[in-house]
Protein backbone atom coordinates (compact mmCIF):
# COMPACT_ATOMS: atom_id res chain seq x y z
CA UNK A 1 0.00 0.00 0.00
CA UNK A 2 1.16 3.11 -0.91
CA UNK A 3 1.86 5.59 2.12
CA UNK A 4 3.02 9.49 2.72
CA UNK A 5 5.94 10.36 5.06
CA UNK A 6 3.22 10.41 8.02
CA UNK A 7 1.77 6.47 6.96
CA UNK A 8 -1.14 7.92 5.02
CA UNK A 9 -2.71 5.63 2.71
CA UNK A 10 -3.71 7.45 -0.76
CA UNK A 11 -7.81 6.59 -1.07
CA UNK A 12 -9.34 9.44 -2.21
CA UNK A 13 -8.90 11.57 -5.03
CA UNK A 14 -10.63 14.62 -5.46
CA UNK A 15 -10.95 16.11 -9.43
CA UNK A 16 -11.87 19.49 -10.67
CA UNK A 17 -13.33 19.75 -14.02
CA UNK A 18 -13.62 23.29 -14.26
CA UNK A 19 -12.66 26.83 -12.67
CA UNK A 20 -15.78 28.25 -13.36
CA UNK A 21 -18.52 28.80 -11.09
CA UNK A 22 -22.39 30.39 -11.68
CA UNK A 23 -21.90 31.60 -7.79
CA UNK A 24 -19.77 34.29 -6.37
CA UNK A 25 -19.41 32.79 -2.71
CA UNK A 26 -17.17 35.37 -0.26
CA UNK A 27 -15.29 32.61 1.24
CA UNK A 28 -14.49 30.84 -2.49
CA UNK A 29 -14.69 32.89 -5.22
CA UNK A 30 -15.67 36.40 -3.93
CA UNK A 31 -17.29 39.00 -7.11
CA UNK A 32 -14.10 41.78 -6.57
CA UNK A 33 -11.82 39.65 -7.47
CA UNK A 34 -13.38 36.85 -10.13
CA UNK A 35 -15.57 39.58 -12.13
CA UNK A 36 -16.70 39.91 -15.40
CA UNK A 37 -13.27 40.65 -16.32
CA UNK A 38 -11.69 37.42 -14.71
CA UNK A 39 -9.60 35.64 -17.12
CA UNK A 40 -10.67 31.86 -16.77
CA UNK A 41 -9.24 28.68 -18.73
CA UNK A 42 -9.78 28.36 -21.91
CA UNK A 43 -11.37 24.56 -22.87
CA UNK A 44 -7.97 23.69 -24.27
CA UNK A 45 -6.11 23.89 -21.28
CA UNK A 46 -8.69 21.69 -19.53
CA UNK A 47 -7.99 17.93 -19.02
CA UNK A 48 -10.42 16.01 -21.69
CA UNK A 49 -12.52 13.12 -20.48
CA UNK A 50 -10.22 10.85 -21.78
CA UNK A 51 -7.61 12.02 -19.64
CA UNK A 52 -9.14 11.90 -16.67
CA UNK A 53 -10.11 8.47 -17.02
CA UNK A 54 -6.93 7.59 -17.43
CA UNK A 55 -5.62 9.54 -14.54
CA UNK A 56 -8.21 8.69 -12.57
CA UNK A 57 -7.05 4.50 -13.46
CA UNK A 58 -3.96 5.15 -12.32
CA UNK A 59 -4.50 6.19 -8.84
CA UNK A 60 -6.65 3.67 -8.64
CA UNK A 61 -3.86 1.46 -8.92
CA UNK A 62 -1.86 3.10 -6.57
CA UNK A 63 -4.95 2.62 -3.63
CA UNK A 64 -7.70 5.23 -4.81
CA UNK A 65 -11.29 3.69 -3.85
CA UNK A 66 -13.50 7.31 -4.04
CA UNK A 67 -13.61 9.77 -6.59
CA UNK A 68 -15.40 13.20 -6.17
CA UNK A 69 -15.84 15.23 -8.82
CA UNK A 70 -15.44 18.74 -7.72
CA UNK A 71 -14.51 22.75 -9.76
CA UNK A 72 -15.91 25.62 -9.41
CA UNK A 73 -19.24 24.26 -10.43
CA UNK A 74 -18.58 20.89 -12.12
CA UNK A 75 -22.32 20.91 -13.49
CA UNK A 76 -20.97 23.36 -15.62
CA UNK A 77 -18.72 21.04 -17.37
CA UNK A 78 -20.66 20.22 -20.76
CA UNK A 79 -21.40 16.34 -20.98
CA UNK A 80 -20.69 15.71 -17.04
CA UNK A 81 -22.71 12.51 -17.32
CA UNK A 82 -20.52 11.20 -19.78
CA UNK A 83 -17.17 11.26 -17.76
CA UNK A 84 -19.39 10.13 -14.75
CA UNK A 85 -20.42 6.90 -16.41
CA UNK A 86 -16.54 6.38 -17.76
CA UNK A 87 -15.22 6.65 -13.91
CA UNK A 88 -18.17 4.34 -12.16
CA UNK A 89 -16.97 1.67 -14.55
CA UNK A 90 -13.12 2.00 -13.41
CA UNK A 91 -12.26 -1.46 -11.98
CA UNK A 92 -11.76 -1.16 -7.93
CA UNK A 93 -13.58 2.44 -7.69
CA UNK A 94 -15.97 2.15 -4.91
CA UNK A 95 -17.78 5.29 -5.12
CA UNK A 96 -18.39 7.90 -7.52
CA UNK A 97 -19.48 11.34 -5.57
CA UNK A 98 -20.17 14.79 -6.42
CA UNK A 99 -19.93 18.45 -4.98
CA UNK A 100 -22.39 21.08 -6.41
CA UNK A 101 -23.86 24.36 -5.44
CA UNK A 102 -27.32 22.92 -6.49
CA UNK A 103 -28.11 24.84 -9.09
CA UNK A 104 -28.47 22.84 -12.02
CA UNK A 105 -29.45 19.18 -10.36
CA UNK A 106 -33.17 20.04 -11.31
CA UNK A 107 -32.13 19.51 -15.25
CA UNK A 108 -28.77 16.95 -14.60
CA UNK A 109 -29.69 15.07 -11.41
CA UNK A 110 -31.35 11.78 -13.34
CA UNK A 111 -28.60 11.88 -16.07
CA UNK A 112 -26.29 12.09 -13.73
CA UNK A 113 -27.59 8.97 -11.54
CA UNK A 114 -28.40 6.89 -14.61
CA UNK A 115 -24.56 7.35 -15.55
CA UNK A 116 -23.89 5.98 -12.13
CA UNK A 117 -23.07 8.60 -9.89
CA UNK A 118 -23.99 7.85 -6.23
CA UNK A 119 -24.48 10.63 -4.31
CA UNK A 120 -24.45 14.93 -4.14
CA UNK A 121 -22.73 17.22 -1.57
CA UNK A 122 -24.96 20.09 -1.99
CA UNK A 123 -23.60 23.63 -0.26
CA UNK A 124 -26.12 25.49 0.76
CA UNK A 125 -25.48 28.07 4.04
CA UNK A 126 -28.36 29.89 5.05
CA UNK A 127 -32.11 29.95 4.28
CA UNK A 128 -32.50 33.38 4.76
CA UNK A 129 -32.73 34.75 1.11
CA UNK A 130 -31.17 38.17 2.15
CA UNK A 131 -28.11 36.31 3.78
CA UNK A 132 -27.61 33.60 1.81
CA UNK A 133 -27.68 36.42 -1.43
CA UNK A 134 -25.25 37.96 -0.22
CA UNK A 135 -23.02 34.80 0.67
CA UNK A 136 -22.97 33.62 -3.02
CA UNK A 137 -22.28 37.10 -3.97
CA UNK A 138 -25.10 36.96 -6.79
CA UNK A 139 -28.29 37.40 -5.00
CA UNK A 140 -29.32 33.69 -5.53
CA UNK A 141 -32.49 32.57 -3.60
CA UNK A 142 -31.85 29.79 -1.19
CA UNK A 143 -34.98 28.27 -3.21
CA UNK A 144 -33.28 27.34 -5.98
CA UNK A 145 -30.81 25.16 -4.39
CA UNK A 146 -33.32 23.35 -2.14
CA UNK A 147 -35.08 22.77 -5.46
CA UNK A 148 -31.99 20.98 -6.50
CA UNK A 149 -31.57 18.70 -3.80
CA UNK A 150 -35.05 17.60 -4.22
CA UNK A 151 -34.56 16.50 -7.91
CA UNK A 152 -31.38 15.08 -6.45
CA UNK A 153 -33.33 12.81 -3.81
CA UNK A 154 -36.16 12.53 -6.61
CA UNK A 155 -33.60 10.87 -8.82
CA UNK A 156 -32.45 8.70 -6.07
CA UNK A 157 -29.33 10.27 -5.22
CA UNK A 158 -27.97 10.38 -1.43
CA UNK A 159 -27.73 13.75 -0.41
CA UNK A 160 -24.88 15.41 1.92
CA UNK A 161 -25.77 19.12 2.58
CA UNK A 162 -22.60 21.42 3.74
CA UNK A 163 -22.83 24.77 5.56
CA UNK A 164 -20.04 26.95 5.60
CA UNK A 165 -20.39 29.04 9.22
CA UNK A 166 -18.97 32.55 9.33
CA UNK A 167 -19.04 34.48 12.70
CA UNK A 168 -21.43 37.47 12.22
CA UNK A 169 -22.65 36.39 9.05
CA UNK A 170 -24.76 33.00 9.32
CA UNK A 171 -24.40 31.63 12.69
CA UNK A 172 -28.02 32.48 13.73
CA UNK A 173 -29.88 30.34 10.94
CA UNK A 174 -27.80 27.24 11.87
CA UNK A 175 -30.74 25.55 13.94
CA UNK A 176 -33.28 26.52 11.20
CA UNK A 177 -31.79 24.79 8.51
CA UNK A 178 -30.98 22.32 10.38
CA UNK A 179 -34.49 21.37 11.40
CA UNK A 180 -35.87 21.75 7.47
CA UNK A 181 -32.91 19.23 6.14
CA UNK A 182 -32.17 16.82 8.54
CA UNK A 183 -34.91 14.65 7.64
CA UNK A 184 -33.74 14.61 3.58
CA UNK A 185 -30.23 14.51 4.27
CA UNK A 186 -26.88 14.60 6.12
CA UNK A 187 -26.39 18.27 6.89
CA UNK A 188 -22.81 19.28 7.61
CA UNK A 189 -21.40 22.18 8.90
CA UNK A 190 -17.86 23.23 7.85
CA UNK A 191 -15.59 25.70 9.71
CA UNK A 192 -14.40 28.95 7.81
CA UNK A 193 -11.26 28.00 6.14
CA UNK A 194 -8.41 30.15 4.90
CA UNK A 195 -8.36 28.62 1.67
CA UNK A 196 -6.89 30.63 -1.40
CA UNK A 197 -5.65 34.42 -1.32
CA UNK A 198 -8.67 36.51 -1.38
CA UNK A 199 -11.52 35.22 1.24
CA UNK A 200 -10.16 37.67 3.93
CA UNK A 201 -10.11 34.76 6.76
CA UNK A 202 -8.94 35.52 10.07
CA UNK A 203 -9.33 33.85 13.41
CA UNK A 204 -12.61 35.92 14.76
CA UNK A 205 -14.73 34.82 11.61
CA UNK A 206 -14.69 31.50 12.70
CA UNK A 207 -17.55 29.82 14.89
CA UNK A 208 -16.07 26.42 16.31
CA UNK A 209 -17.91 23.22 15.94
CA UNK A 210 -18.66 23.00 20.10
CA UNK A 211 -20.33 25.83 19.58
CA UNK A 212 -22.47 25.24 16.30
CA UNK A 213 -23.45 21.78 18.06
CA UNK A 214 -24.50 23.70 20.98
CA UNK A 215 -26.91 26.16 18.41
CA UNK A 216 -28.39 22.81 17.07
CA UNK A 217 -29.55 21.95 20.48
CA UNK A 218 -32.30 23.28 21.55
CA UNK A 219 -31.04 23.43 24.99
CA UNK A 220 -28.58 25.32 23.42
CA UNK A 221 -25.71 23.61 25.44
CA UNK A 222 -25.18 20.82 22.41
CA UNK A 223 -26.87 17.50 25.32
CA UNK A 224 -29.36 16.64 22.75
CA UNK A 225 -26.09 15.33 20.38
CA UNK A 226 -24.32 11.98 21.37
CA UNK A 227 -20.54 11.49 19.02
CA UNK A 228 -21.17 8.51 16.87
CA UNK A 229 -18.02 6.30 15.51
CA UNK A 230 -16.69 7.33 12.21
CA UNK A 231 -17.92 5.38 8.89
CA UNK A 232 -14.01 4.93 7.74
CA UNK A 233 -10.78 6.24 8.48
CA UNK A 234 -10.01 9.14 6.88
CA UNK A 235 -13.62 10.73 7.47
CA UNK A 236 -13.67 14.50 7.79
CA UNK A 237 -16.67 14.80 9.28
CA UNK A 238 -16.93 13.89 13.29
CA UNK A 239 -20.69 12.39 13.56
CA UNK A 240 -23.05 13.00 15.71
CA UNK A 241 -26.55 11.82 16.38
CA UNK A 242 -29.10 13.89 17.97
CA UNK A 243 -31.98 12.72 19.95
CA UNK A 244 -34.58 11.36 17.40
CA UNK A 245 -31.71 9.89 15.56
CA UNK A 246 -30.56 12.71 12.89
CA UNK A 247 -26.74 12.68 11.85
CA UNK A 248 -25.02 15.80 11.82
CA UNK A 249 -21.64 16.18 10.52
CA UNK A 250 -18.70 18.74 12.26
CA UNK A 251 -15.75 19.70 10.13
CA UNK A 252 -13.55 21.66 11.93
CA UNK A 253 -10.39 22.03 9.66
CA UNK A 254 -9.57 25.13 12.50
CA UNK A 255 -10.32 24.05 15.76
CA UNK A 256 -9.88 20.49 15.49
CA UNK A 257 -7.19 19.59 12.51
CA UNK A 258 -7.53 15.74 11.24
CA UNK A 259 -4.50 15.81 8.77
CA UNK A 260 -3.26 12.93 10.76
CA UNK A 261 -5.82 10.62 8.49
CA UNK A 262 -5.64 12.58 5.61
CA UNK A 263 -5.94 10.00 2.75
CA UNK A 264 -6.98 12.76 -0.17
CA UNK A 265 -5.31 13.79 -3.27
CA UNK A 266 -6.39 16.69 -5.30
CA UNK A 267 -6.33 16.99 -9.12
CA UNK A 268 -7.36 20.65 -10.72
CA UNK A 269 -8.73 20.75 -13.97
CA UNK A 270 -5.52 21.42 -15.98
CA UNK A 271 -4.26 17.94 -14.29
CA UNK A 272 -1.69 19.24 -11.15
CA UNK A 273 -1.74 16.99 -8.31
CA UNK A 274 -2.28 18.60 -5.08
CA UNK A 275 -1.47 16.83 -1.63
CA UNK A 276 -3.12 19.58 0.30
CA UNK A 277 -6.28 21.84 -0.09
CA UNK A 278 -3.99 24.26 1.11
CA UNK A 279 -1.19 23.71 -0.77
CA UNK A 280 0.76 26.44 -2.62
CA UNK A 281 2.42 24.40 -5.64
CA UNK A 282 1.88 20.78 -6.99
CA UNK A 283 2.76 18.36 -9.46
CA UNK A 284 1.64 18.78 -13.19
CA UNK A 285 0.71 15.44 -14.49
CA UNK A 286 -1.07 17.12 -17.52
CA UNK A 287 2.44 17.70 -19.36
CA UNK A 288 3.22 13.57 -19.28
CA UNK A 289 0.01 12.46 -21.16
CA UNK A 290 0.31 15.06 -23.54
CA UNK A 291 3.91 14.58 -24.23
CA UNK A 292 4.19 10.67 -24.66
CA UNK A 293 4.66 9.39 -21.18
CA UNK A 294 3.22 5.53 -20.31
CA UNK A 295 0.54 4.71 -17.89
CA UNK A 296 3.76 3.26 -15.47
CA UNK A 297 5.77 6.90 -16.10
CA UNK A 298 2.39 8.58 -14.57
CA UNK A 299 2.26 6.39 -12.12
CA UNK A 300 6.14 6.29 -10.87
CA UNK A 301 5.15 10.54 -10.84
CA UNK A 302 2.49 10.46 -8.37
CA UNK A 303 3.88 7.36 -6.28
CA UNK A 304 7.16 9.62 -5.75
CA UNK A 305 4.61 12.68 -5.20
CA UNK A 306 2.87 10.53 -2.31
CA UNK A 307 5.89 8.74 -1.13
CA UNK A 308 7.39 12.16 -0.27
CA UNK A 309 4.17 13.94 1.01
CA UNK A 310 4.31 15.54 4.90
CA UNK A 311 1.65 18.23 4.62
CA UNK A 312 -0.50 18.91 7.78
CA UNK A 313 -1.19 22.72 7.43
CA UNK A 314 -4.55 22.56 9.48
CA UNK A 315 -2.31 21.39 12.20
CA UNK A 316 0.30 24.23 11.84
CA UNK A 317 -2.33 27.23 11.00
CA UNK A 318 -1.88 30.02 13.12
CA UNK A 319 -4.43 33.26 14.20
CA UNK A 320 -4.41 34.87 11.12
CA UNK A 321 -4.21 33.85 7.26
CA UNK A 322 -0.21 32.34 7.04
CA UNK A 323 2.27 33.81 5.02
CA UNK A 324 2.33 31.04 2.73
CA UNK A 325 2.06 32.85 -0.26
CA UNK A 326 -0.10 31.85 -3.55
CA UNK A 327 -1.89 29.07 -2.11
CA UNK A 328 -3.96 27.42 -5.21
CA UNK A 329 -7.34 29.04 -5.06
CA UNK A 330 -10.63 26.38 -3.97
CA UNK A 331 -12.32 27.45 -7.45
CA UNK A 332 -9.35 25.83 -8.80
CA UNK A 333 -9.39 22.01 -6.53
CA UNK A 334 -12.65 22.11 -4.72
CA UNK A 335 -13.25 21.76 -1.56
Amino acid sequence: MLRDQLARPLRDLRISVTDRCNLRCTYCMPADVFGPDYAFLPRSELLSFEEIERLARVFVELGVRKLRITGGEPTLRRGLPALIARLTRLEGVEDVALTTNGLLLPRLAGELKAAGLHRVTVSIDSLDPEIFGRMNGLGTHPQRVLDGIEAALHAGLGVKVNTVVQRGVNEDGLRELWLALRDKAVVRFIEFMDVGNHNGWNLDSVVPSREVLARLSEGGDGAEFQPANANYRGEVAARHVGAQGHEVGLISSVSAPFCGDCSRARLSAVGVLYTCLFAGHGTDLRAPLRTGASDAEVRAVIEGVWASRRDRYSEERGEATPGRAGKVEMSHIGG
